[in-house]
């Protein structure tokens, strides 16, 4: 391994469908980084602390996505603001001294999904969400920057909400908790509907999901997802997790390099595969 060679990857469990290696590779090599390079690895929460103490000096930075990003946060030597506000991490960068910063580029993954799929203001300033895992607490923080006033978390179990609801609190929402109901009763009163489940569990909201303004399903494997398929049916503006895995890339590109992210060439090669 050369002086000059660095290493990233992407943390979580499953990964062997992520497409973060094709977009963290084209940026390096359009950035000249020829000795970069980035893979996946399949590691799970309580792996997660263990694999990050082993890296060598080579490794700048990490990717980390479920189930992991809580534990990511922990690990960190030092937490940016939101990644804390949201307590959740999915980006783990090398310091000079060796340590750790944790982020939270799933903030800007979210707002720039849905800015790009047309979002200026919010109407009526409410949003759906559905879910209150980690990925939707990155979500009421990118909704709130884009203007959003009150989220209804539809979930399940009602009880295991209290974590997304605090954070909304953080960032100056009002949370409401409802049980699960594909019907999606208040769908005609939200500025959007933001899915955070895993693929398969909001298959049944698709009808009703279709009839909002905005629509942004975070899974993209498989793909179209039954709620994709609906709202393009219905002529919606839907916002993918491929929309999402990109801007959030943008962000971890850059503080792993240093450098501006090669924007157009990550987009092409994500919508060329």
């Amino acid at each position: 391994m050369s002086a000059d060679s660095r290493r990233a990857a992407v943390l979580g469990s499953p990964v062997g469908h992520s497409r973060s290696p094709a977009l963290h590779n084209a940026a390096y090599q359009a950035l000249g980084l020829d000795a970069w390079s980035y893979q996946a690895i399949e590691c799970d929460e309580a792996a997660l602390p263990g694999l990050v103490d082993g890296l060598g000096p080579e490794w700048v930075g990490l990717s980390v996505t479920m189930p992991g990003k809580r534990a990511a946060l922990a690990r960190a030597d030092v937490r940016t603001d939101r990644a804390v506000a949201v307590d959740s991490a999915n980006t783990l960068v090398r310091l000079p001294d060796g340590g750790w910063r944790a982020d939270c580029t799933d903030i800007d993954g979210v707002t720039g999904a849905l800015i790009e799929q047309g979002w200026s203001s919010p109407t009526s300033g409410r949003a759906l969400l559905l879910g209150a895992g980690a990925t939707a607490a990155a979500a009421i923080a990118g909704l709130a920057e884009l203007g959003i006033r009150q989220v209804e978390l539809m979930v399940r179990e009602p009880a295991r909400a209290s974590g997304a609801a605090e954070v909304a609190r953080r960032f100056g929402l009002e949370p409401v908790v409802t049980g699960w109901d594909p019907e999606l009763p208040s769908v005609h009163d939200v500025d959007v509907v933001v899915s955070t489940v895993p693929a398969g569990v909001a298959d049944a909201c698709a009808p009703a999901a279709a009839k909002a303004p905005f629509v942004l399903d975070v899974v993209y494997h498989p793909w179209p997802t039954p709620m994709a398929s609906a709202v393009h049916a219905a002529g919606g503006r839907l916002a993918t997790g491929l929309d999402m895995l990109l801007h959030q890339a943008f962000g971890q590109v850059e503080q792993f390099t240093g450098r501006p992210a090669p924007r157009d060439v990550m987009a092409a090669v994500l919508r060329s595969g």
